[in-house]
């Protein structure tokens, strides 16, 4: 270790820097893997037919590039999290930050509605025959009342969730492979794509929806003052936790592929489960049920846990109305924050398409991850002090590329809903900033009135 790395290692923090390597290791890992995996199949099926290790073979690469971009950035200023701080370095814009910080907060809560979708379909279907859409509302309404309520995500739980979603894809994986032992499957389907559809354009197009379930290594930017030794310890475990989930996702999109044909798996709204049937496994349905119920529940919690939080902070940085940063009094959590983000929750998963979802969630991490590899060239003429991690050039202008090239994919109604929560985004800023305005015009009028008074501070407790 370099006497400038040590020098950044201890700077002073007020938070305990205890994340070792494979700790940031596990929880990468389990924010990639998500519950994504366990929706996406049948969905990506529609776009390359039985070639489902292509799209998320390329969703993978296209992903490593920006994720070299998050390297440098984070090792670079370790006590800066997020993409909004590194564009507002990088372009000195409230406007051009709060746009990027809008987006992510955007992409959360579009997930989330998917996540719930996904809870409500054939996972909980093995276990009850309800409605999709009342029951997506439902356990969002539960999601928030637990956020409310004050959860606390630890890494040991973290690791325990992440273990728990890894073993459902091993399940597939392993199953499959007993099966073709076996002389079942039919491995010429790793080769058919749709038909009338120019196979680069198939997988390119699936792609897009891939995408999607390599997204969530973007959070863990904001766990730099807790990681020891960040310079060494932040790339590796970012670019080891990336190829682990490639791995394991490309070995699923065959497995999935060799079990069932295509129009089977775009049947499933549960398309692992009905892999793993199709495969004639000992193991009961209603435990894989179970182990994806899980995962999808625990990534739609923490996703609502980071949206609501990401309001609450906005609106304490006034680029959101101030009335997003109460709290509850005793649970100390952000309460309006949690409501808010919770029915919008709710009203997009009225739009009952996950492919839809999942597409606008994509399209709003990449208007953010565009704005980060811009900044790594942009912030190049900044030089700090520490050593930190340094990116080849030529990746973040591939990933510029790649980000400009997954954009112009992105079917129109995907650009209509985007543009929605964008302009929401807008009228709420030009409102928080109204409001600020006038809360000064009206400090400035009473001190005017009583020269002699002074001006009250503003208390604000932290969730």
């Amino acid at each position: 270790m370099t006497s400038d790395t040590a020098k950044a290692q201890h700077e002073p923090t007020r938070l305990r820097r205890a994340i070792t390597g494979p700790l940031l290791f596990a929880f990468i890992l389990g924010d990639v893997l998500g519950a994504g995996i366990y929706a996406l199949m049948g969905v990506l099926s529609e776009k390359v037919g039985g070639m489902l290790w292509a799209p998320l073979l390329l969703a993978l690469l296209l992903a490593l590039l920006t994720a070299g971009s998050y390297a440098e950035l984070v090792t670079k200023y370790p006590r800066a999290g997020g993409a909004s701080v590194f564009a507002e370095r990088a372009f000195h814009s409230p406007v051009v930050s709060f746009l990027v910080g809008f987006s992510m907060l955007a992409a959360g809560v579009t997930s989330a509605a998917g996540l719930a979708i996904a809870f409500a379909g054939d996972y909980l279907g093995t276990f009850f025959d309800l409605p999709t859409i009342p029951v997506a509302i439902v356990f969002l309404a539960i999601v928030a009342a637990l956020n409310a309520r004050g959860i606390r995500e630890s890494l040991g739980a973290n690791l325990v969730m992440t273990a728990i979603e890894l073993s459902g894809l091993v399940i597939v994986i392993v199953v499959v492979g007993i099966f073709v032992g076996g002389g079942g499957g039919d491995t010429s389907r790793l080769t058919q794509a749709p038909e009338g559809t120019p196979v680069a354009m198939a997988v390119l197009a699936g792609a897009v929806i891939a995408y999607y379930s390599f997204v969530g290594f973007e959070t863990s930017a904001n766990m730099i003052e807790e990681v020891k030794d960040p310079r060494r310890t932040y790339p590796r475990a970012l670019f080891g936790a990336l190829f682990t989930a490639g791995a394991v996702y490309v070995l699923v999109g065959i497995a999935s592929s060799v079990a069932l044909p295509a129009s089977e798996l775009q049947e499933s709204s549960g398309p692992l489960l009905s892999v793993v049937e199709a495969a004639g496994a000992s193991i009961p349905s209603w435990l894989f049920s179970l182990i994806a119920l899980i995962a999808v529940a625990n990534g739609a919690l923490l996703t609502m846990i980071m949206v609501s939080r990401l309001t609450y902070g906005m609106a304490e940085q006034n680029l959101l109305p101030s009335a997003l940063g109460r709290v509850l009094p005793k649970r100390k959590t952000p309460w309006v924050a949690i409501l808010t983000t919770t029915l919008v929750a709710m009203g997009l998963t009225l739009v009952g398409d996950l492919a839809t979802l999942a597409e606008t969630v994509v399209l709003l991490l990449l208007i953010v991850f565009l704005s980060v590899n811009v900044s790594v060239l942009v912030l190049r003429r900044d030089h700090v002090e520490h050593d930190h991690f340094r990116i080849w050039t030529v990746i973040p202008v591939l990933g510029i590329a790649s980000c400009i090239l997954l954009l112009t994919q992105q079917r129109p109604v995907v650009w209509l809903f985007g543009a929605i929560l964008l302009a929401v985004g807008a009228v709420l800023y030009l409102l928080a900033r109204w409001g600020r305005k006038r809360s000064e015009g009206t400090r400035a009028a009473h001190t005017t009135e009583d020269p002699t008074s002074e001006t009250p501070k503003e208390n604000h407790e932290h969730a």
